[in-house]
């Protein structure tokens, strides 16, 4: 199965639109295209049973962050602030950029 190609990117700010975590926003930290996924910095954070190994000598209880699926958030505008789709254009020297469809303003800097 081929990876999909995302709308959103690593370092991305997004508002979450479906969920639990619904309403609140935060920094794409990883992107999974392979399963459409990405995690949220400090956004649907979930407590896993993890035994001792050495890199973790304590084991216990640990906190991270699951991965939510990228239909789950729309991007935040820099210019407008607000969540928005976004289109792709294609620039005069033949390089991609994606824009804002509320504010029609270039969203990768």
């Amino acid at each position: 199965m081929a990876a999909k190609k995302l709308h959103v990117k690593k370092n991305d700010m997004v508002m979450i639109i479906a969920g639990k975590e619904k309403g609140k926003s935060g920094k794409v930290t990883r992107v999974f295209p392979e399963k459409g996924r990405i995690t949220v910095e400090n956004l649907n954070v979930v407590k896993r049973h993890t035994r001792p190994s050495r890199s973790n000598a304590e084991g216990g209880i640990v906190e991270k962050e699951a991965p939510i699926d990228a239909s789950n958030v729309l991007l935040l505008c820099g210019a407008c602030n607000k969540p928005t789709r976004t289109g792709i254009r294609i620039l005069e020297d033949g390089s991609k950029t994606r824009f804002c469809k509320k504010c029609n303003e270039t969203v990768d800097k």
